[in-house]
């Protein structure tokens, strides 16, 4: 079903659209479509449309904050087995085909304040970020019903583009300026254009990625959260909620549950896809903190696979009535794993909708829009 901004902003806000929401939120993994062909899916369940999942329809806004003018990628190297490339930031990386969609980096641009400086311009304010005419479609769209969002880049995931997990991480420590100069770069430039898009539109969502967790915890703790990250989400974010702004969404893998609290004092209002196998469990994290944080996602996928009894294990469980009082879109944590027999997946979207209390899916009846902006 097509949902319009108003009800979907009402639901994460925690205010009452009388049902729930059941989407699929990242799609599935490559080579699981070829699976489903040999087990007999119709053209519309290797699509998606056939499972009638629940969807609302997004604008940009028209706004660029991260990198911008940056170099166009250049192919080095294609075999059959990897793709070796150059990217916007002067990386090296490398494509395994058919197991994987994104490049792994294999050098990186960044490791002092000169280096910094050479790339820094990528990121830095110029006024041609805004799209003038992607901001008017935006204004039309959603009069029409559509989600208006704007993105800002991670104050972790931007040091850790440039750097490398590790040499980010020891920045903190060993090279406090230049991550200082880093952030506040990421800052100025998303504040000075949000400022004038949010001039002329209504922004309904401000959405950053970090994929800043692992299964042990975040690579950046609380300390580091609150003294680096939650200054430049302050910034943008005490604009937008000023000029109507209702939803502070974060996208972030892994164990997120130390830096929570940090990140809601910094303005979050939303998390997703929250991995249990990374240890989020969010009916604990509903139990903890109320109508202070809605979520997306929180389905374990990997039960999918499993049984029919897992399924309705892990769905009676997430989907209690607790789970069904706002705040909360019912989701896979994130891609469709291989190796998910059809059978179980049709069985888990026909079960999700009954227990949430949805119709049955329709013959002929088809929808679907990935779900994770």
């Amino acid at each position: 079903m097509q949902w319009r901004r108003e009800e979907y902003i009402s639901l994460l806000t925690f205010g009452d659209v009388g049902r729930p929401m059941f989407v699929e939120l990242f799609g599935p993994l490559i080579g699981l479509e070829d699976e489903w062909r040999a087990q007999g899916a119709s053209a519309g369940e290797l699509d998606l449309t056939a499972f009638d999942w629940d969807w609302v329809p997004v604008a940009d806004c028209g706004a660029t904050t991260g990198p911008f003018r940056a170099p166009e990628p250049v192919v080095l190297s294609d075999t059959p087995e990897y793709t070796i490339s150059r990217d916007y930031l002067g990386r090296i990386t490398r494509l395994p085909k058919g197991v994987a969609t994104i490049a792994l980096p294999q050098t990186f641009p960044v490791t002092d304040m000169d280096s910094w400086l050479r790339v820094k311009p990528i990121f830095a304010y110029h006024p041609e970020r805004i799209d003038w005419q992607q901001l008017e479609r935006a204004k039309q769209r959603q009069a029409d019903g559509a989600m208006v969002v704007a993105s800002i880049p991670g104050g972790f995931d931007v040091p850790r583009e440039l750097m490398g997990e590790e040499a980010a991480c020891l920045a903190y420590y060993e090279q406090p300026e230049l991550m200082q100069d880093i952030i506040a770069t990421l800052a100025d430039t998303s504040v000075r254009v949000l400022e004038r898009v949010s001039e002329h539109l209504t922004i309904d969502q401000l959405s950053v990625h970090e994929d800043m967790a692992g299964k042990s915890g975040p690579l950046a703790g609380p300390r580091q959260v609150r003294e680096w990250i939650a200054p430049y989400y302050r910034r943008v974010w005490e604009i937008l909620s000023a000029r109507g702004t209702r939803i502070f969404q974060q996208d972030s893998d892994g164990n997120m549950n130390p830096v929570i609290d940090a990140f809601l004092e910094a303005g979050l209002t939303t998390m997703f896809p929250m991995e249990p196998a990374a240890g989020m469990d969010p009916v604990a994290v509903r139990q903890r903190y109320g109508r202070r944080l809605s979520m997306l996602g929180g389905i374990d996928k990997h039960v999918i696979r499993e049984s029919q009894e897992a399924i309705r294990a892990e769905l009676e469980y997430k989907m209690q009535p607790l789970m069904q009082q706002g705040g909360m879109v019912f989701g896979l944590d994130h891609r469709i794993p291989n190796g998910t027999p059809l059978s179980l997946y049709r069985y888990y979207v026909d079960l999700g909708r009954e227990i949430l209390g949805l119709p049955p899916r329709e013959a002929g009846k088809a929808g679907w829009a990935r779900m994770a902006f």
